[in-house]
């Protein structure tokens, strides 16, 4: 049984980790990518969105390079909004069976005060998550 699988993806080792996870553990699922832009984010100080080429974030090609490592390919979407609400919209809206994410890795205050999209999406979504722990920890 071939199974949707969906793998939120920004510029970070975290994502990178749990697309390989995806890759590895999962090699006969159909898997896309999505990058999620937001807008208001970067116009209030927000983290700055990678470079376009072609209306693509340009680590796109490194995702395709990793995917093409593992015999795999993968799709990749770009949407706009904020990260946990196009998630989860996106995942009702392609008929997702699963996601695989990265996690920051925040714990305590940090997670209180700056919140997660994986803790955010775990908690809401239809479909069962995986969460990926990732090389670059911020508190």
């Amino acid at each position: 049984m071939t199974r949707q699988l969906l793998v939120p993806m920004d510029d970070s080792d975290r994502a990178r980790a749990a697309l390989e996870h995806a890759l590895a553990v999962h090699p006969d699922s159909e898997i896309t990518v999505l990058h999620v832009v937001d807008p208001l984010g970067a116009a209030y100080g927000g983290d700055e969105s990678p470079a376009v080429i072609d209306g693509e974030p340009d680590f796109f090609a490194d995702v395709r390079d990793l995917a093409a490592e593992h015999d795999g390919a993968v799709e990749t979407v770009v949407r706009e909004g904020t990260a946990a609400e196009t998630i989860l919209e996106y995942v009702s809206e392609a008929s997702v069976d699963a996601v695989v994410m990265g996690s920051e890795g925040r714990s305590g205050v940090s997670r209180v005060l700056l919140g997660s999209v994986a803790e955010a999406v775990t908690r809401q979504s239809s479909v069962p998550v995986t969460i990926v722990p990732g090389g670059d920890r911020t508190e």
